[in-house]
């Protein structure tokens, strides 16, 4: 199992498969690298090097009480590629992830970034404000909040149906899969996920995704019941300089693990273009 400690101290870890180009990969809320697992293995099977890692706060990564927030998130991320020493990486984030990449380009610029996809992601914002009237208000974010803080086992039960579609009449419902994300979910810091739910939620990437002038791809299906999609990668796909959007027919929000193999498709062609 490898580690990566940051400046402040915060053991972080990653996993780092395969030579080629390197992939970075940035996990939703509350999962954390595994989540990943069929794109890895798919694009390291095809020549690349593919690097993701457990967000402070997720997974196997150390429990902070502070930092729970974005721009450390993408200075953590900072710290590990500059010591992996990655060059002409391409950098895809699925939800928080996707807000975690955006942030990371903004603070950190495009110097080591080829390209970067944003999966069913968070960015612009999703809370609902006066500026902002198309987000979800405040209390649905409390409510996740109030879960976590007191049966954040049964919230995650919960929360697996929606994120992979299984409310859906025509969906086939995995009870595996259900379990495997209520397991990724438990491995995390109450406090890590408590306050990364203001982080992903609160956020405003409207002026970081201006500065994604590399080629950008949005990937987002159209029955995402997370981070709806007219609020999201509608609008992230315009606010990016060079970015195109692809919408997914029916598929939901953890569509990586649902629809892996038409993500792993897309991302491929994507990468080689």
């Amino acid at each position: 199992m490898a580690y990566f400690t940051t400046k402040d101290g915060t053991e972080l870890y990653y996993k780092d498969w395969g030579t080629g180009q390197p992939i970075t990969f940035s996990h939703g809320w509350p999962l954390d690298a595994d989540a990943w697992d069929a794109q890895m293995m798919f694009l390291a099977e095809r020549g690349y090097r593919v690097i993701a890692h457990d967000r402070r706060g997720h997974g196997r990564s150390a429990q902070t009480w502070n930092g729970n927030e974005m721009d450390t998130y993408a200075d953590d991320l900072a710290e590990l590629i500059e010591s992996l020493d990655l060059r002409n990486a391409v950098m895809v984030g699925h939800s928080t992830g996707g807000g975690e990449v955006v942030r990371y380009i903004a603070r950190h610029g495009t110097q080591r970034v080829a390209k970067a996809v944003l999966i069913s992601a968070v960015p612009p914002v999703m809370l609902k404000t006066e500026a902002n009237p198309g987000g979800l208000p405040i209390a649905v974010f409390d409510g996740i909040r109030d879960g976590v803080k007191n049966n954040r086992s049964q919230i995650f039960k919960d929360l697996a149906v929606p994120f992979f579609g299984f409310n859906r009449s025509d969906a086939k419902v995995s009870q595996g899969t259900i379990d495997w994300f209520w397991f990724l979910g438990m491995q995390g810091s109450i406090k890590g996920l408590y306050d990364c739910v203001k982080a992903f939620s609160e956020t405003d990437f409207n002026e970081d995704l201006k500065k994604v002038t590399v080629p950008a791809l949005v990937l987002q299906g159209n029955a995402d019941q997370i981070v709806p999609l007219e609020d999201s990668g509608a609008l992230s796909s315009k606010i990016m300089p060079n970015a195109r959007l692809k919408i997914y027919e029916g598929a939901p929000h953890g569509m990586c693990t649902t629809h892996a193999d038409k993500v792993n498709a897309d991302l491929l062609e994507f990468i080689q273009s």
